[in-house]
């Protein structure tokens, strides 16, 4: 018998707040039982999830596992400054003159992602 990846789980200071960053950012809904002041909330992406969830530790070094986002109706450069509108902030500017390359993020808890070129931007 094999396994599925049923969660991302995601620990973090306020589970509420960090799920709708990443909500946002998805344009996937919160889970409806979810509630500020919870101490874990979800957003469902079809049969997984990303799962936050309270912990009392502060994240203190880079994360050994990461997202990678990739636009679907605009362009990486402009996925960035939404992203960035919505709390994130640059930490590495991968990015080449040419147009390839990537950018790394950080959401509001200082959780580092990676925002690639659109599937239109890499077939162009």
């Amino acid at each position: 018998m094999t396994s599925v990846i049923r969660h991302v789980t995601i620990d973090c200071a306020d589970p509420y707040a960090l799920a709708r960053f990443w909500s946002q950012v998805l344009d996937r809904p919160l889970h409806d039982d979810d509630r500020p002041g919870d101490p874990m909330a979800l957003i469902g992406t079809g049969d997984s999830g990303l799962l936050f969830v309270a912990v009392p530790d502060a994240k203190t070094v880079k994360n050994r596992v990461h997202l990678d986002v990739q636009p679907q109706d605009r362009t990486r450069d402009e996925e960035v400054e939404r992203l960035l509108a919505l709390g994130a902030t640059l930490v590495d500017d991968r990015r080449n003159p040419d147009g390839t390359g990537w950018a790394v993020l950080a959401d509001p808890e200082g959780n580092e992602f990676c925002v690639e070129r659109s599937a239109a931007e890499r077939a162009g």
